[in-house]
């Protein structure tokens, strides 16, 4: 029904940004039915995150099964997907084996970075959910098999099918609704996802704050998480300042140049911490991170 609100896992997704609220909305209709989903976003956006909520939201009893299709090497992804018979190949189980489709029976089959999957495959995959049902290699008969399948990607679909890279029937088959997740750049609810992740854990200062608003963020979400987490690790366990987060490229800084203008600032000082602090128009606090994080001794 129109207004149907997001929960669980689902109101997770974010908050105070309208395209969030929207999505939201749509998956929680999307979410009980037996649709094909095909999720889109830059890496990092939270793809699998979505996919694993909609699952929650889903109430379906199976497990959520997810198969990365570009980690699984091309001579073995037949086997993982569609398993094999007792005897099928020099090496196999002895009493065969389950692939991830059939593990997923009842559940959600999630295939992340569908536009990875080799054409060889496409089309035996475009028969399992045709027909619903694994004809796992080596077998003689098939098994019916009860999947929702929900699909990601961080690439264009439509350009890939006309590159002959996708299955323009299996791009369909995926597709009949498509779900968008925006990248954390054009987000409005960026300070909700900051303190989210923070969880309390500790506090941002103002410059901080601004810092990280004004980043590029081509990691998204994933990148966030990262660059607080060693911002936390870095500070004194309550307040993270604009010194404590890494730079851009995900490393703390280390800049000889900022060591040396600290340890001159120190020696004018004798070592006074508090008086360097004074000069540099800081909190006593601030001084110790950076001597820290710099290697820098007070003498």
């Amino acid at each position: 029904s129109p207004g149907l609100p997001a929960t669980g896992a689902l109101a997770r997704l974010g908050a105070d940004d309208p395209r969030i609220v929207a999505l939201q909305a749509k998956a929680a209709r999307l979410a009980p039915t037996a649709l094909p989903i095909l999720i889109q976003g830059e890496t990092g956006t939270g793809k699998e995150f979505l996919a694993r909520a909609l699952h929650e939201a889903s109430g379906r009893r199976g497990p959520l099964v997810a198969v990365n299709c570009a980690a699984i090497p091309e001579s073995l992804i037949e086997v993982e997907l569609f398993g094999h018979a007792a005897g099928a190949f020099t090496g196999a189980a002895p009493r065969g084996r389950k692939g991830l489709v059939e593990e997923a029976d009842g559940g959600t089959l999630f295939l992340d970075e569908i536009g990875d999957m080799p054409l060889t495959l496409q089309a035996r995959l475009l028969r399992v959910l045709a027909e619903g049902e694994v004809t796992p290699v080596g077998a003689a008969r098939a098994r019916r098999i009860d999947v929702r399948v929900i699909s990601a990607t961080h690439r264009d679909l439509p350009a890939l099918v006309a590159a002959r890279g996708l299955r323009e029937d299996l791009f369909y088959r995926l597709s009949a609704a498509v779900l968008s997740l925006p990248p954390l750049r054009e987000r409005r609810d960026f300070d909700w996802l900051v303190d989210r992740l923070l969880a309390g854990r500790a506090r941002l200062t103002p410059e901080a704050r601004a810092a990280l608003r004004g980043r590029r963020w081509p990691g998204n979400l994933r990148e966030l998480g990262n660059t607080l987490a060693v911002a936390t690790a870095l500070g004194d366990g309550e307040t993270v300042e604009r010194d404590d987060l890494p730079d851009e490229s995900g490393r703390p800084r280390s800049d000889d140049g900022e060591a040396e203008a600290l340890r001159a600032v120190l020696a004018r000082c004798r070592g006074n911490v508090s008086e360097a602090a004074r000069q540099l128009k800081v909190d006593r606090s601030t001084v110790h991170r950076r001597m820290r994080r710099l290697g820098v001794a007070a003498h």
